[in-house]
């Protein structure tokens, strides 16, 4: 049977290509091009290793040859992508009795016993695969060297291989068997690895560092992977090989520094080309990279290089340096930045380089983290902002009520819920960290106590931590590191807003809402909720007069006192977003939201209102509904209770008039939500130009607005062009659409959602993706339909879904106009449509 000898010599001008021989050897040659002091390499494309590991056998008395007459090397691996992983690296094959001795001589005798006992504990371990606590032992280097020796050949009935070719074809077996592993392939599919991604191999000739003068190894590079800052970072220890530096607390600084020797005191012209080399990989290789050092007797060699690992503020930070340096184009760096990451730069995050006591963990809701003393209701979070103490919510599951405690609160904790829950979808909206689904916990809110999973007890006002971006529970304050909004996030997200081609608005209820849409530069508002603005404390009251009134004009009377309040909030609004488009929904929820849910609160409601507490009981139990978001709701209300939104209405318009009196002309788009016929719109429409006319007349101010629809309903989807004639532009609402299409309710989904996904029923949570298929459907549907009626109708979509990017390329390529997310969703849609339109120019280029 003829021998496998299919091999390359890493030489600038060798064939070495990355999807045959990997990341590692591609990485190699170019640092051999570079004139770097690389020892002798060898490359093993991917064929032949799959080969290997089928049972081929592959000549390696071949191999040797080329690294002369006694080879002692290392063995590699080189997927095609580094972040598959792969075998851990096998040094010092070849490495055998007669090679010990010449070694003794030439390094001495600890140098040559350390480097044969690091061989064979390795072998015997990694290629083996004999129990590594045989090779365990308090003995000095020379006996414990006896000692593995006797221990291989008493487990294998084998004295240990002598002959290097032997060693090298076992380890090449082991690595290229070990990848083709069940365990391996699912591990790095789950890294994205295809089931079929292939591993090359690389044999390189060892450098000891290991010996007489000044030896050892380490590890180099210039940026900080938390920050991006530029900074020199490692570690060098002596007689040493491979990466031990990072591991042993004596190993040394690269720079001076005052804590301890360094590297620069030992040898600064070994320092100084280090630098060098750093700045040569960083303009060639276009990368900022890791370098991998052996020092023999004052001898430099590069090992290897790999990118350097980054936190997501970090990857941002050096992307765009290498764009500031023209190392890279603005688009490259605008697309090695994934938009997803960006969630982590607009909160606090925990400081990823400290200890964590986690107390237990539940689904990550809301990106950030923060740090606060327990409260177990909103009145407590309302007056622990008062008193400037930052607090975290802490409920079995948030109701609306609690939406002014969320405001004041810097993070929200719930027992219950999922990624979809209400808890979750406000702290979204308002940028506040959040953590749901924590069931390890038990939250008690009369006895005003947690209880975790192992056992301690946190007291209303103890101090935790939320962490939203990884789901954790954390005991304490620990560090953080602040958000990262600074000149690098501005000019990368600046560079994404001159290519993307689509708009981005924001979903904003409040001021506060619009202010941070406005710094992160969203085009207007997409979705004014103005139901948020009823549940603050003094307008709740007014809100609930309302609802108990008994007539018509009593309920207008109660509005009246409303409308100044709304209309202050829309002068704000106006003012903030500076004549940029904005939105308004008008009142969309049923009217039991604004009522107690407890008997306690009830009677409380009944005294502020001075009526009998039978007679509130019965007015919220008639307004009580089997499944009240399909019921009085939306537009129905608008229909049965015009007065609603004619003073919605009246607020708006009275708010145009004086914001153009402030300088801020504004075009206010007035949308009537839950619409499923186009006599709905006309009857609403009809009160909403009554209302236009009347202030247009008081005022004596001409002004315009467009009128739209929230699509949310199938049938809305699907009468669209009726709706048309009357709707300016149409909003799908897909939180909403999403539920009616799929007859389920996004805060139920939760409960089962998981084993959905997991047998294969939906590709994905149909809540947290868009069904482009299902749902995406009724919105093409609308789309075309709408604009066979009117041409220049507005299309856009304000959901959850607004700021995923799969979404924004559905949208992109259904010729919408915008998409309208959570204002700290707004960079990572920003962020995402420029992707996809730099993906689509290199498409139509090819």
């Amino acid at each position: 049977m003829p021998l496998l000898v299919d091999h390359t010599e890493i030489t600038p001008t060798a064939s070495i290509r990355p999807e045959a021989h990997g990341w590692r050897a591609k990485c190699l040659q170019r640092l051999i091009r570079l004139d770097l002091p690389v020892p002798k390499t060898v490359a093993l494309p991917a064929q032949t290793v799959r080969a290997i590991a089928q049972g081929t056998a592959v000549d390696t008395s071949a191999i040797l040859r080329l690294f002369g007459a006694a080879p002692l090397v290392s063995v590699r691996p080189s997927p095609a992508n580094p972040l598959w992983g792969g075998p851990g690296t096998i040094l010092n094959v070849g490495m055998n009795a007669a090679r010990h001795r010449a070694l003794r001589e030439s390094h001495g005798a600890e140098a040559a016993d350390a480097l044969f006992l690091r061989f064979v504990t390795s072998y015997s371990t990694h290629v083996a695969r004999l129990d590594p606590d045989a090779f365990q032992t308090g003995l000095n280097t020379a006996d414990a060297l006896r000692e593995a020796l006797r221990s291989y050949e008493r487990e294998m009935d084998e004295p240990f291989p002598e002959d290097p070719a032997r060693q090298l074809t076992e380890v090449l077996r082991s690595m290229a068997r070990a990848w083709e592993g069940t365990s391996a392939r699912l591990l790095r599919q789950a890294k994205g690895a295809p089931a079929d991604a292939a591993l090359g191999l690389v044999v390189q000739e060892m450098a000891q560092g290991i010996g007489p003068g000044l030896s050892g190894a380490g590890v180099i590079q210039f940026v900080d992977s938390v920050t991006g800052a530029p900074q020199v970072t490692g570690r060098y220890l002596g007689q040493s090989q491979g990466r031990a530096a990072l591991r042993e607390q004596d190993a040394l600084y690269l720079t001076q520094d005052p804590r301890g020797p360094s590297l620069q005191d030992l040898s600064p012209a070994i320092f100084e080309r280090l630098e060098a080399y750093g700045v040569a990989t960083r303009a060639r290789l276009r990368e900022e990279m890791q370098i991998e050092f052996t020092i023999e007797d004052g001898r430099l060699a590069i090992i290897d290089a790999v990118k350097v690992a980054r936190s997501a503020r970090a990857g941002l930070r050096i992307a765009v340096a290498l764009a500031d340096d023209e190392i890279i184009s603005r688009n490259e760096a605008v697309l090695r930045v994934e938009p997803r990451s960006l969630t982590e730069l607009l909160h606090p995050q925990v400081d990823p380089r400290v200890a964590r006591d986690v107390v237990t963990k539940g689904i990550a809701a809301s990106p950030g983290a923060a740090t606060g003393r327990i409260v177990f209701s909103s009145t407590a979070a309302q007056a622990s902002q008062a008193r400037g103490e930052d607090c975290i919510l802490c409920r079995r599951e948030t109701q609306p009520e609690d939406i002014r405690g969320m405001h004041a609160s810097v993070g929200v904790l719930t027992e219950r819920g999922g990624t979809t829950s209400h808890a979750a979808v406000i702290a979204r909206g308002i940028g506040v960290p959040a953590v749901v689904g924590a069931n390890g916990l038990r939250i008690d809110w009369r006895e005003r106590r947690i209880t975790a999973p192992d056992g301690r007890i946190f007291n209303e006002g103890d101090l935790i931590t939320v962490d939203g971006t990884t789901g954790e529970v954390l005991g304490g304050a620990p560090v953080m590191l602040a958000a990262a909004l600074d000149d690098n996030f501005q000019k990368l997200l600046g560079w994404a807003d001159a290519v993307r081609d689509i708009g981005i608005r924001a979903n904003a209820d409040t001021p506060t809402d619009a202010s941070t849409a406005r710094r992160f530069a969203a085009e207007g508002i997409g979705l004014c909720r103005t139901e948020h603005m009823f549940f603050d404390e003094d307008r709740l009251v007014v809100m609930r007069e309302m609802i108990f009134a008994g007539s018509a004009p009593d309920r207008a009377a109660a509005l009246v006192r409303l409308l100044p309040m709304q209309r202050a909030d829309f002068v704000q609004l106006f003012a903030i977003m500076q004549g940029l488009p904005v939105c308004i929904r008008l009142f969309d929820p049923p009217l039991h939201e604004f009522l107690p849910q407890s008997k306690e609160g009830l009677r409380e409601l009944a005294e502020a209102l001075a009526l009998p507490l039978s007679e509130v009981t019965r007015r919220a139990e008639a307004l009580s509904e089997a499944n009240p978001m399909l019921g009085m709701r939306g537009v129905r209300l608008g229909v049965v209770l015009p007065e609603i939104y004619e003073m919605q209405a009246r607020a708006i318009f009275e708010a145009t008039v004086e914001a153009g009196k402030q300088g801020t002309p504004v075009v206010p788009e007035v949308m009537i939500p839950l619409v499923s016929a186009s006599r709905e719109v006309e009857l609403v429409k009809t009160n909403i130009d009554k209302v236009a006319a009347a202030v247009r007349v008081k005022t004596g101010v001409a002004f315009e607005y467009k009128l739209g629809v929230m699509v949310e309903t199938p049938r809305a989807a699907l009468r669209a062009g009726e709706i048309a004639h009357h709707a300016a532009f149409l909003s799908f609402g897909t939180n909403d659409l999403t539920q009616m299409t799929y007859g389920l309710s996004r805060d139920d989904a939760g409960r089962f959602m998981g084993t959905y996904v997991a047998q294969g029923v939906f590709p994905e949570d149909p809540f947290h993706s868009l069904d482009v298929d299902g749902v995406g459907e009724l919105l093409l549907i609308g789309a075309e339909r709408g604009r066979q009626t009117r041409k220049d109708l507005t299309l856009s979509i304000c959901g959850e879904h607004g700021g995923n990017p799969e979404s924004i390329a559905f949208c992109r390529k259904a010729r919408f106009d915008y998409v309208s997310c959570s204002p700290y969703r707004v960079p990572l849609a920003r962020l995402a449509a420029a992707h996809l339109a730099l993906a689509d120019a290199v498409d139509k280029s090819n």
